[in-house]
């Protein structure tokens, strides 16, 4: 079966007044029906900007895609005219945004804001569009649905905002669901809730889903597949069991080692990473992680490693030392450029 989604060679750039920041430099990955798929990165990695650029929602100017195809369902979305892609948007590809207070509208009703949705793609009358919001809303948790359709978004709780969110992302059915950091301004039982709902969602009614995070926990728990963003390109790509348990990128490694773990002694200490992520707008040549790796050796000021295969059938990583590493190295061995 081809992939639902498959993204070859993307690039996406912003002109600036200090130059050139490529958000995204050269992203491919697949996204199987029904699979979830977890982008994972610190602030700044391109996560965001590569989801935006997916759905052609990046602001021009200053930004641009500027190379790449985006292939949906058989068809090259960069290509679409903007009437075909509004369809697209909502109605086959839903979107969960990162801070649903700023993603709603704050002076409509949340019944409007679903029912909209409905009217817009599938030309459904108001009267059944209202009855579809209600089973939406109950879908996704919310009791006592008739009345909070009336209610507007200042008067929900961040977690009540972030299930409506989720209803109009699920309102037309659409294939896949890019959730963007959705659980960022949430507390962690109301967190664990979002993520279970989405994950019995995307079971229950075959949707693929594509997870922005910064939270490995999520990686861990709901993700099939996971890949690992840094400076606008993907570092180590697999298979979320053997990225979580044998990660072969020093990147990867060191999100994992600054993670707060239950099952280690008390007495460990949390091991950050060191620096801070690059100036995008003056990347050279070279890996763009080696200032601060601490396995960086000559040949990483040379030339940016490309993904290649190691551990795990389907694993990928761009490192040069990626054969020799693993999560039990010491974390101050080899620095030697």
């Amino acid at each position: 079966m081809p992939p639902l989604l498959e993204v070859r060679d993307l690039h996406t750039e912003f002109r600036t007044g200090a130059g050139v920041v490529r958000a995204v430099d050269g992203v491919s990955y697949t996204v199987d029906p029904g699979e979830t798929v977890a982008v994972v990165g610190e602030s700044g990695s391109g996560k965001s900007v590569g989801a935006l650029s997916i759905l052609r929602l990046i602001p021009d100017p200053p930004g641009r895609v500027v190379g790449g195809e985006v292939i949906f369902a058989g068809r090259d979305i960069m290509k679409l005219s903007d009437a075909e892609m509004r369809e697209v948007r909502g109605g086959e590809i839903g979107m969960v945004f990162q801070e649903p207070m700023t993603s709603l509208n704050p002076v409509l009703s949340i019944g409007r804001q679903i029912t909209e949705m409905i009217e817009q793609h599938r030309g459904t009358p108001r009267a059944a569009a209202e009855k579809r919001a209600e089973e939406l809303l109950g879908l996704v948790g919310i009791a006592d649905a008739k009345r909070r359709l009336k209610q507007y978004p200042h008067q929900l709780s961040g977690g009540m905002r972030q299930r409506v969110m989720i209803a109009i992302a699920l309102a037309c059915e659409p294939k896949l669901i890019i959730a963007d950091e959705p659980t960022t301004a949430l507390d962690v039982t109301i967190q664990a809730q979002i993520l279970e709902l989405m994950q019995r969602l995307t079971h229950r009614l075959g949707v693929a889903l594509i997870v922005i995070t910064h939270n490995l926990g999520i990686v861990a728990r709901y993700a099939h597949r996971v890949n690992v963003m840094y400076a606008g390109r993907i570092v180590e790509s697999g298979p979320a069991a053997a990225i979580y348990h044998n990660p072969h990128h020093p990147y990867t490694m060191a999100l994992l080692k600054s993670v707060p773990r239950l099952d280690r002694p008390r007495q460990a200490r949390l091991d950050p990473i060191e620096g801070q992520p690059p100036d995008l707008t003056r990347l050279d040549k070279g890996c763009a992680f080696r200032a601060r790796c601490r396995f960086a050796i000559e040949a990483c000021a040379l030339s940016a490693p490309r993904l290649e295969p190691v551990g795990a059938p389907g694993q990928l990583a761009a490192c040069f030392r990626s054969h020799e590493l693993s999560p039990e190295m010491p974390t101050g061995a080899g620095r030697a450029a």
